[in-house]
Order: structure tokens, then sequence, then C-alpha cells
């Protein structure tokens, strides 16, 4: 698939990445532009190599293969703290949740990013997830999980990255939970976040994203617009099994 875009006007642009854990082999060639303000979902199969993506983009993976742009910087041979000094934050599947602090302390951790704009205070944090203000000195553990995922969330937006890498943020949770996070994702593509979801819940993903790609066995097999969904659904059922 060819990337259509320069790589001074992406927020992140990555091609024919590869990528490895041990011998295995589990990136082959992927090509994406995310632009700077998109929302971008990557769907795929379990296994098709997302969340490989995901953290080839953070150097978290072995051996790397390719070209892998932030903002026209070439990061495929910097450290994972580099990376992130670029402005970017990353959410995994686990959480990483201290149990020891309380959320409010979880909240603290991360340092802000030199050279940022400055991330969001704790007053914005609090506005936009409210169940956070509520439970600001309770321990880590006693979070339910989608306070946890909120959690995980809010203490990126405070370092001040804006491009954010969020995996299967919504899985496991609670109907209302997942509304408020879809909330949060339409907030932040108004204040001009630029957003990488990996996402099995099509259903929460579908209307919040701007373009979709989708991943099989290593490689992106389709790519297309918000627009488009409806035209695709054939291929995507066939593909997902949405």
């Amino acid at each position: 698939m060819s990337v259509q875009m320069a790589g001074a006007e992406a927020a992140l642009e990555i091609r024919g990445l590869q990528a490895w854990y041990g011998e295995s082999h589990v990136l082959h060639g992927v090509d994406m532009v995310v632009r700077p303000g998109e929302v971008v979902t990557l769907l795929g199969r379990n296994g098709a190599g997302r969340t490989t993506t995901m953290r080839a983009i953070m150097g978290l993976t072995g051996a790397r293969k390719g070209s892998l742009k932030i903002h026209g910087t070439e990061t495929i041979g910097m450290s994972t703290h580099r990376v992130a000094h670029l402005g970017v934050g990353y959410c995994p599947e686990e959480r990483g949740i201290f149990s020891s602090l309380s959320c409010e302390e979880n909240l603290m951790l991360p340092p802000v990013l030199k050279g940022s704009a400055g991330g969001m205070s704790i007053d914005e944090i609090y506005q936009m997830f409210p169940n956070l203000a509520e439970r600001r000195h309770s321990q880590g553990t006693r979070l339910s999980g989608g306070e946890q995922q909120m959690l995980a969330v809010a203490r990126i937006l405070r370092t001040g990255a804006r491009l954010l890498l969020l995996d299967e943020i919504s899985e496991g949770l609670a109907p209302v939970i997942v509304k408020a996070l879809a909330r949060m994702i339409t907030t932040l593509r108004e204040k001009g976040y630029t957003v990488l979801m990996v996402e099995q819940n099509f259903r929460f993903a579908a209307p919040l994203a701007d373009r979709f790609y989708v991943m099989e066995h290593g490689r992106m097999v389709e790519e297309f617009k918000a627009a488009e969904l409806e035209s695709k659904m054939p291929v995507l059922n066939e593909l997902l099994g949405v």
C-alpha cells in the first residue's frame, strides 16, 4: 500500500516497517500515515500485528527495520525514552497503575516533557474525568477497571504528549465507561491531539475515527476514510467478522 503523504506533514509516518520478537518475524513491511489532529483506528484480528505496531513505534520490540518518522524525525534507531520525549504517549493494554499509590499520586508520577507546551492541568483532567476527581485519594487497587483505564490515559495527558497511542482502551469495560472514553477521544480531537487507536470493539471505534487501517499477517491490507466505511463493510466482515 502506498503512503500518500510527505513525512514533513505527518505526525507519524511509517514506511516498510519490519519488526521481530527474538526469531519471530511479526511485521512484514507496514506502511501508515497519521496526520496531525487525526483519529486513526487500526483494525485486525488478534495476532494480526496491531499491538506489535504500537510497540514498534515506541521501540519496545526486538529488531526493527524500515523508516519510522514522528513529526519528520526518524526514530527507527531511537531508544524508547527518546521517542517519548518527541511527544508520544503510549497507553498499553496492561495499564501499569501502581497499587501502592493513590489515584492522584499515579497521575502525578510521570514528568512533564521538556520542550512541550505543557500537558493538561490536574483541574482540566478532573473536569474530563470526574470519576478520578472523586477517587483522587483512593489507592490504585481500589479503582475499578474503568477508572484505572481513565487514569492510564489521564497520566499521559498530563505529560504534554500530543501523539497518543491507545491500545484496546475499551476492552472489557462497562458500557457507561466506554461512552465516557468515546467522549474523551472526541474532546481530544477538538483540542488538536493526534490519536492512533488499536481497537477490537468496532462499534466503539467506528464513530470516532477519521480513517481506518486494517492489518492481516503483519501487513496493512486496507486503508479507507470514515466516509467510505459503509461501502467497506463487506470487506470488513470478511477480514474481521464484525
